[in-house]
């Protein structure tokens, strides 16, 4: 096991070097000024996914899909994840976290756009889409579809399974002393009761408990920045200062270079918004809605509520605690900063916010590595994949956190290329489908173009949009 760590653990150093940074960060502020500030329509898509699509395409409603994106992206990487960042890139490593998601934003725009205009419809009459068939159907490339496929089944089993299942089952030993054991296999049983029914019954969930556990966690970190309010303008200041001339050694904190930074704001940023990262869209193609934009737009206030807000607060309450130069690690660091206030305050924000958030995170991703499956193997090896995942959720629970968050972060740099990758060459459609329905156009249209009908394993290569592109 240890020599296994290694590997992983310099794999993922050289992925998420300079060139891995300056791809993700490049394709989020390329696409920002393409789309001319995109991010100032996040009211309107806000507004927008709690206004049903009557009579369209899809399986699921837009806040359905927006609240089953969420319930995916909203788990430990806005809670643990932030710990880790800042324990080894410094206070700064919050404010590249909150960058790459304020940029991000265009990015998650981009993805899912172009995930509702080349979605297709299966021989059950289900919607299926998201990067692969971008890939495949957008630019023809279909090896780079099956990539993507790929690295989003391998993804799954780290940041949507055993990533989740580790972080509750150390919270739960530490403060109830039950055995991580314990906890995997309960949250195993509670999971594989909810991903039986596919995507439906994950929306249904989705749709009752994000919204509950997104406001509590949220009202919970005002109290408790409320309570320490008088040293939260040095935080922030030394978050901003931080970000720019790293941080020299203090108490048991190690010190932090600007580049580790921003490598770990950068790397947990994608891990928490999963701009970039092409799982969002999974979902988005499955949301009935009448045009692409509307969709998109939906889906990119995903990414404000869950970094923009989310995790900016976590990181603020965590710096605000002063604890993190005290040579904690990422799990000891939550707890302290959380567990530091009187009444317990912090420790039921916490307890509850990590249950919450990992249970919903288990299940969006469930549906991601579904579609992933399908687009690989057909519908036949859904339910053995399913098998698998679910036992995974046990054995995430009891393996070292710095193997399995080595590991997630290794699984979603594989998976952000082929995606960056279709939205950079795809850019022209982009801009062409935004132009349409948004910035001249009206997005209460109706779309224009027809869903793909994918009756047989045997896909067409390319298309007419993928000869448009280039």
């Amino acid at each position: 096991m240890e020599t296994l760590a290694k590997i992983i653990h310099t794999l993922d150093g050289y992925l998420w070097g300079w060139p891995l940074l300056i791809l993700l960060m490049g394709t989020h502020i390329y696409l920002t000024f393409r789309l001319k500030g995109i991010q100032r329509y996040v009211g309107t898509g806000i507004r927008l996914s709690v206004t049903k699509d009557h009579d369209s395409h899809g399986d699921v409603s837009q806040f359905g899909a927006l609240c089953t994106a969420l319930a995916a992206t909203i788990g430990t990487g806005n809670i643990v994840g932030v710990s880790t960042a800042i324990t080894l890139g410094g206070p700064g490593a919050v404010f590249w976290m909150w960058i790459s998601g304020l940029f991000g934003i265009a990015t998650k725009y981009a993805e899912s756009l172009l995930a509702v205009k080349y979605r297709v419809r299966t021989e059950d009459g289900s919607m299926a889409g998201g990067p692969m068939y971008v890939l495949e159907y957008g630019l023809g490339q279909r090896w780079l579809g099956l990539l993507f496929a790929s690295f989003t089944a391998f993804a799954a089993f780290g940041i949507g399974c055993m990533v989740q299942s580790n972080a509750i089952a150390e919270m739960m030993h530490t403060e109830f002393s039950i055995p991580k054991a314990v906890t995997g296999i309960v949250l195993a049983v509670l999971v594989a009761a909810v991903i039986v029914g596919g995507i439906r019954s994950i929306a249904q969930v989705c749709n009752r408990l994000v919204p509950f556990m997104a406001a509590f966690y949220v009202l919970g970190c005002l109290i408790i920045l409320g309570i320490t309010y008088e040293t939260i303008p040095a935080a922030l200041w030394l978050i901003v200062k931080d970000a720019f001339t790293g941080q020299a050694a203090a108490g048991g904190f190690a010190g932090a270079t600007v580049m580790m930074a921003m490598r770990y704001g950068v790397a947990r940023g994608l891990f928490s918004n999963e701009s970039g990262l092409g799982s969002a869209p999974i979902v988005s193609a499955a949301a009935q809605t009448k045009n692409s934009v509307r969709q998109a737009l939906v889906a990119a206030s995903g990414a404000f509520w869950d970094t923009v807000v989310i995790c900016a607060l976590t990181g603020i309450v965590i710096i605000n605690s002063g604890l993190w130069t005290q040579g904690l690690n990422d799990t000891q660091l939550t707890h302290a900063a959380f567990g530091s206030l009187p009444f317990h305050i912090g420790q039921v924000v916490l307890t509850v916010g990590l249950l919450t958030f990992v249970f919903s995170t288990i299940l969006g991703w469930s549906y991601y590595a579904e579609k992933a499956i399908e687009y690989l193997f057909g519908k036949v090896a859904i339910l053995p994949y399913k098998v698998v995942f679910v036992i995974l959720v046990v054995v995430g629970a009891v393996l070292l956190p710095k193997v399995v968050w080595d590991f997630a972060d290794l699984a979603n740099g594989l998976m952000a290329i082929p995606n960056l990758i279709s939205l950079l060459l795809l850019s022209k459609v982009i801009v062409a489908e935004t132009d349409k329905y948004l910035w001249h156009g009206d997005v209460e249209m109706e779309s224009q173009d027809p869903v793909i009908e994918v009756h047989t394993m045997q896909r067409r290569k390319g298309g007419q949009d993928s000869q448009q592109a280039q």
